[in-house]
């Protein structure tokens, strides 16, 4: 369903958008149209003067699992956030250890602290740190608004899934373009 409306009190919330993710390979879409379409709601937001919340990973969850991490040591440079995404002073950086940027951070401390009642959310990877903050902003009472152009994955299988089953569930989706147009 396409995007209604914003509150007037809405964030911006971009998953993962750092050197180590987005330079892995990424399908349906390259790393670099999704960087660019979030720096493009990046800029929207901040000059009609409402939060931008860049968030990045830099551990995972313990636990076993089936699927093997991806091997070797990270680059130093692998959780800074890419230029790309000119961060501000204002800016509010999530740093996180789980795929979901609610579990374990801050985020919804600082949403509730300047009235936010809406996310709009894009990054890498859909059918990860994407869907797991989504699912957790809708159970934490946010309206949720999903940029599908602003996001991809590891997997086209996995990212039409969280697109086309899960995401109706959480939000409303749609373009870049729409939601600046919905910013007014």
């Amino acid at each position: 369903m396409p995007a209604t409306t914003l509150d007037r009190t809405t964030a911006l919330v971009l998953i993962d958008l750092q050197k180590g993710i987005t330079a892995l390979p990424t399908a349906p879409l390259p790393a670099a149209d999704v960087i660019e379409r979030g720096a493009r709601l990046a800029a929207a937001f901040r000059a009609r003067a409402l939060p931008v919340v860049l968030v990045n990973v830099t551990g995972v969850a313990p636990g076993r699992t089936e699927a093997p991490l991806r091997g070797g040591t990270p680059p130093a440079d692998w959780a800074e956030l890419v230029p790309e995404l000119d961060r501000q002073p204002g800016d509010i950086v999530v740093t996180k250890q789980h795929w979901g940027a609610f579990h374990g951070t801050n985020l919804d401390l600082e949403l509730r602290r300047r009235g936010v009642t809406q996310i709009v959310l894009g990054g890498i990877a859909t059918s990860f740190g994407v869907e797991s903050t989504a699912r957790a902003a809708h159970e934490h009472g946010y309206h949720v608004t999903l940029a599908t152009d602003a996001m991809t994955d590891l997997d086209e299988t996995s990212h039409r899934n969280s697109l086309e089953r899960v995401f109706p569930r959480l939000g409303e989706t749609d373009t870049t373009e729409a939601i600046i147009g919905l910013l007014g």
